[in-house]
């Protein structure tokens, strides 16, 4: 039986065979989506080799995906671009610039 280590230690995010954090699950949905995919096409009667090769092809594209976008964005990679799409570009400014510089005073109350 082959022994796979997990976790590497306190404190560490959650990596598995190079797959580290939201990538693991990324990559475990896709896998269970593709193989219910393929279950749903085969029990309602497409050819089993046409099934076949959606499963496997999904699955290779997958795990390919992936693993290249664990490799170019790294652990946090993908929570910086969701975070960085919520920012705007700039800022749009329509009031009068002089409705941003009105002062009042206050009034001292006795």
């Amino acid at each position: 039986m082959n022994n796979y280590n997990i976790n590497k230690g306190i404190g560490r995010t959650v990596e598995f065979k190079g797959l580290k954090a939201q990538y693991l699950f990324i990559f475990a949905g896709g896998l269970l989506g593709t193989i219910i995919f393929v279950m749903i096409l085969y029990m309602t009667g497409v050819n089993s080799y046409i099934c076949l090769f959606l499963g496997a092809g999904g699955a290779s594209l997958i795990v390919w995906q992936t693993f290249s976008l664990n490799r170019k964005y790294g652990e946090h990679g993908l929570m910086k671009i969701a975070a960085n799409k919520r920012h705007p570009r700039y800022i749009i400014c329509r009031k009068p610039v002089h409705r941003y510089l009105k002062f009042t005073s206050k009034q001292n109350v006795i």
